[in-house]
């Protein structure tokens, strides 16, 4: 008998619509403290000036119900997860996931709460949807990386769209062909270049595809038609997304990492649960992950010699080329730029003894404290996979020694997690300088009762700050006075 082949869209959607709500209760815990983690971020990152640019570009796109963080006046869903996505994203202080290589909560939880809102959903159908879309997202980008994300392409915005789209697929109960139709529209909305990092328009591509996922959702289910042929077929995600060597080098892979072979797993979708299996990246710092490791290795060499900038004759980072292409500035010349910048993260770390949100303004980027250790900062690139080769930190010292770090995996990953109360003291720091004290309690609560509340909105009903230009300037002032 010919066996009919599924397309890998319908799978999904298979799965997606008819995947059981009874998670472990570790996934479930994981999906919470994400939440918390993304909440964090999201009030210092709501007074950030892009907040204030984005905002004022899309309040007259649409009135509607939900909670755009920091403002008082409510948006359409659509445009609400636009500007709490980016808001989510303008600090690079949320999180990684391994899999496809992307920051997913900065998509997946403005996304799901603005429907929440919308359609006035509880706390645990939201900690379902994560759990949901957060496997799509995982799927679709092990079956397009590594070469993806090697060749440019930045996956938060690629394949966060079509985990949003799951994501709010199972929020709206569509069924399962609806939601094949609905990941087949999201296609159309995916795209993101990493040349676009050191920039506004990076944390922009997280709204991008909060956006596009309720939108993709939303066609999908008023009916509207699309391809069968999008994730894998001659002109399919696959292919043109990773390029037209996509089958010689599938098929020449020898060493897979985070599950990526470049092929969509349709055997068994569920399995294993990738929010378990692979867990997280919570950031430490507020920069690009890929640099986190030699960070974590010179806090560790500082803190075990006892050490200064002064001591240093020189530091020589042993990375992985990949992760060198996430931080390509060397010369920084503003905030933005300077997150994604290899030198000025690990000079933070050698001057400065830390890095945190003080040390991305204007002023602390141009200051001499950092700047004058570039000369001594050395990269040596290494053509291997992250996990075939950890990260090196090599100092020397003016005394004569030599010392040595090597990292495999940064503190907040999956070998060296948070603990709860390492989340809670990232957001009791995240709020500091924003948020009093009394509005600060208000949110942790709801926040800790997620799991349990009858009505999600009642998080982004506490997450509205005085909205004049004044109060927020002085609010952001007060982040960069406050963050250490």
């Amino acid at each position: 008998m010919h066996r009919i082949e599924r397309k890998p869209q319908e799978v999904f959607g298979d799965w997606i619509a008819g995947v059981a709500d009874d998670w472990p209760q570790d996934a479930r815990e994981w999906a919470h403290r994400e939440f918390i983690d993304t909440i964090a971020v999201m009030v210092p990152g709501a007074v950030d000036p892009l907040a204030d640019k984005i905002f004022a570009t899309v309040e007259a796109w649409g009135h509607g119900p939900c909670t755009v963080f920091g403002k008082q006046q409510k948006l359409a869903a659509p445009w609400a997860a636009l500007v709490n996505g980016a808001i989510a994203h303008v600090l690079d202080f949320d999180d990684n996931f391994d899999p496809p290589k992307a920051h997913p909560s900065a998509v997946l939880v403005p996304a799901i709460m603005a429907v929440a809102e919308e359609e006035k959903l509880s706390g645990p159908a939201v900690i379902d949807a994560y759990i949901v879309g957060l496997q799509i997202l995982g799927r679709i980008g092990q079956g397009l990386n590594p070469t993806h994300r090697n060749r440019g392409w930045h996956a938060t915005a690629t394949v966060g769209v079509m985990g949003a789209t799951a994501a709010c697929a199972r929020l709206l109960k569509l069924d399962a062909e609806t939601c094949a139709r609905a990941l087949s529209i999201a296609t159309s909305m995916s795209g993101g270049f990493m040349s676009q990092f050191g920039t506004e328009m990076k944390p922009i591509h997280a709204g991008l595809a909060a956006k596009g996922g309720i939108m993709a959702a939303r066609f999908a289910q008023a009916g509207v038609t699309a391809g069968a042929l999008t994730l894998d077929g001659a002109t399919g995600m696959n292919r043109l997304m990773v390029g037209p060597d996509y089958e010689q080098l599938r098929d020449a892979m020898t060493h897979v990492e985070h599950g990526q072979t470049l092929r969509y797993s349709l055997e068994n979708v569920g399995e294993p649960l990738l929010i378990t299996e692979h867990k997280f990246r919570v950031k430490r710092f507020p920069t690009c992950g890929a640099i986190h490791r030699a960070m974590d290795g010179l806090l560790d060499l500082k803190e075990q010699y006892d050490f200064t900038a002064a001591d240093v004759v020189s530091v020589d980072l042993l990375m992985p080329q990949v992760h060198f292409n996430n931080v390509f500035y060397t010369d920084p010349q503003n905030p933005l730029e300077a997150k994604f910048s290899a030198e000025y993260a690990v000079g933070c770390i050698l001057a400065r003894g830390d890095c945190t949100l003080a040390d991305f303004t204007p002023e602390k980027v141009m200051s001499e404290d950092v700047r004058a250790l570039f000369p001594i900062i050395h990269r040596h690139p290494v053509d291997k996979a992250e996990s075939e080769f950890p990260t090196e930190v090599h100092v020397e010292l003016k005394d004569g020694r030599k010392v040595k770090a090597v990292i495999a995996w940064p503190r907040g990953s999956k070998a060296a997690p948070f603990t709860d109360a390492e989340y809670w003291s990232k957001f009791d720091k995240c709020c500091a300088g924003v948020l009093d004290d009394d509005a600060r309690a208000h949110l942790r609560d709801a926040l800790e009762r997620l799991p349990d509340l009858s009505h999600a909105g009642e998080i982004m009903a506490r997450a509205t700050f005085p909205s004049s230009q004044a109060t927020r300037q002085q609010g952001q002032r007060r982040v960069y006075d406050n963050a250490n």
